[in-house]
């Protein structure tokens, strides 16, 4: 016990005694009194320690238990610059980042001496090739157009574009950034629900606004929708389409809250919510509460825009709630332009844990599922599908659009070539590079300009990859992917292709009946256009 009471209290004691006996001696010892001053300040810290009752390792370690919570602050960035090998996601790995800020600098992405990748591990995926190789189509016809037999003003969208993310999330010169470079390479760029703020308007790129239930940028003062401050804003003709955020992957099913101290005058103003109070962003919409009302409300927005698309993102949950609103679809005639389907694996929200973990449907299996079920209600070459979640490289986007996707969004991946290093500190207002801070200090690190080239390169390089990959597969369209172009290999001596190993419906199946999946038919069963409560099974 004696020897551990030493050891714990050695360093405190040595310190102090030198403090004490070194005071007599300040004059006579030259360069002694930087020495005695740290030494006495120590001491102080080390009295402090031993009567604080908030942290019982500087109780029983004075001084020293310090370097605990030093290296524990450092931890993160010790692990991403030191330890973390090249493919260990947390959550993107060191090679994916590498790509992103090598295309986002012109540098290419080669890599000489063979793939790293285990291509013999339970999991690993690749296109086929053919013998014979399609000439390499130009990157600039990747596009889709968006707009259903509803709509009177569609849009012509990249296959790649930048997802959502509001200011306030983001700095002002991330927005700035952001634009421009969407806006010098031909993409969209998503608003986020934080509405539409003069840092997005200001190089004129085009504009997805997402429209939450908060209703920022079309808010009465009780928080309801507003339809007069809505038609103000969407016939912009920067804005080309509208989008309501059912859920998002990082936390679908949990609201959020700016705190008043957060809310500065210009997110007050871009978002029309008074400062000095909260900005709360409910859990659930207030204009509308069953199916049949989304569908009303697509109409209502479709209307009060001059006709541009109107759709709908969300992260799948209960099954028989998105099938309810595909009934509804059915029941109406009211059909949504396009629908986004967000991965549970998260993006640049902060979120509870819980929520990030375990929460949502991840990105593939929610993207099948609604391509399936809008197959088997016969509404698939109606309604286009955006997919989103953990992409940054041209593989990515063809997986995604390979299981059904018409086009994909990226968030992260942007955020990488605008500067954002992955240091997981956006919800604490000190990003190190500018990117999720409102500190003007911090933001002022990064330069719009450069930035914004960065964000064009980013994606031109990444849409000629594409193309690559593409005639490499005898393709000149990303339309012309298909589940059985891809492989993925389920253990060390079998692979299967994409179209082997997941379900695929039949045309009109919910419809006409003869479902082969017991999980789509007990699903569509309970789903009803009327609520989103499931219908009980002995009443389907």
């Amino acid at each position: 016990m004696h020897v551990s009471l030493f050891s714990r209290y050695a360093a405190f004691a040595l310190i102090a005694a030198f403090a004490v006996l070194s005071l007599p001696f300040l004059g006579a010892v030259d360069g002694l009194w930087p020495f005695t001053l740290a030494a006495l300040i120590l001491t102080g810290i080390g009295i402090h320690d031993l009567i604080q009752p908030r942290h019982a390792v500087r109780r029983n370690y004075p001084v020293i238990g310090h370097i605990r919570y030093m290296a524990e602050a450092i931890r993160p960035e010790i692990r991403q610059y030191l330890l973390e090998d090249d493919d260990e996601e947390v959550p993107f790995s060191r090679a994916q980042r590498s790509l992103v800020y090598a295309r986002a600098k012109n540098e290419g992405g080669e890599k000489p001496f063979g793939t790293l990748s285990d291509v013999y591990g339970e999991g690993y995926e690749f296109i086929s090739h053919s013998v014979r190789p399609a000439p390499l189509a130009d990157p600039a016809g990747f596009r889709v157009t968006v707009g259903g037999p509803q709509c009177r003003q569609p849009y012509s969208a990249s296959v790649f574009n930048i997802s959502a993310m509001s200011f306030g999330a983001l700095s002002a010169n991330a927005i700035r950034a952001l634009n421009k470079g969407a806006k010098m390479g031909g993409f969209a760029h998503d608003t986020g629900e934080g509405s539409i703020s003069p840092y997005h308007r200001e190089n004129g790129g085009d504009l997805i606004w997402e429209l939450g239930s908060g209703y920022f940028g079309c808010r009465a003062a009780d928080g309801h929708f507003d339809p007069a401050k809505f038609a103000a804003q969407a016939r912009d003709p920067q804005v080309k389409m509208v989008e309501i955020k059912m859920s998002q992957g990082a936390k679908p099913g949990h609201g959020g809250i700016l705190p008043a101290h957060k809310v500065s005058a210009e997110i007050a103003a871009t978002r029309g919510v008074p400062m000095g109070a909260d900005c709360v962003s409910p859990s659930r919409h207030s204009a509308f509460s069953t199916p049949v009302e989304l569908l009303q409300f697509i109409e209502t927005l479709r209307d009060l825009s001059d006709g541009k698309p109107v759709g709908f993102k969300l992260c799948i949950g209960h099954p028989w709630e998105f099938m309810g609103i595909v009934k509804a679809m059915l029941e109406t005639g009211i059909l949504p332009d396009f629908i986004v389907v967000d991965g549970k694996e998260g993006g640049t929200g902060a979120a509870p844990v819980e929520f990030t973990d375990h929460l949502g449907v991840p990105l593939r299996e929610g993207l099948l599922f609604v391509h399936n079920t809008l197959i088997g209600a016969g509404l698939r070459d109606k309604i286009r599908i955006g997919a989103a979640g953990k992409v940054v490289s041209a593989f990515d986007i063809a997986s995604l659009l390979a299981l059904g996707a018409d086009w994909v969004n990226a968030a992260r991946g942007f955020m990488f070539a605008i500067g954002c290093i992955q240091s997981q500190s956006c919800h604490t207002n000190r990003c190190p590079t500018g990117v999720a801070t409102q500190d003007p200090l911090r933001q002022r690190a990064l330069v719009v300009p450069d930035k914004a080239e960065r964000v064009r390169s980013f994606h031109r390089n990444t849409m000629k990859a594409l193309a690559e990959m593409l005639a490499a597969a005898g393709l000149d369209h990303p339309s012309k992917l298909g589940p059985h172009h891809l492989a993925r290999r389920i253990s060390s001596t079998e692979i299967r292709l994409f179209s082997q190993i997941h379900f695929g419906m039949r045309p009109g199946a919910l419809i006409e009946g003869g479902v082969t999946s017991d999980f789509y038919k007990s699903s569509w069963e309970m789903a009803r256009a009327d609520s989103f409560d499931a219908a009980p099974m002995d009443a389907a």
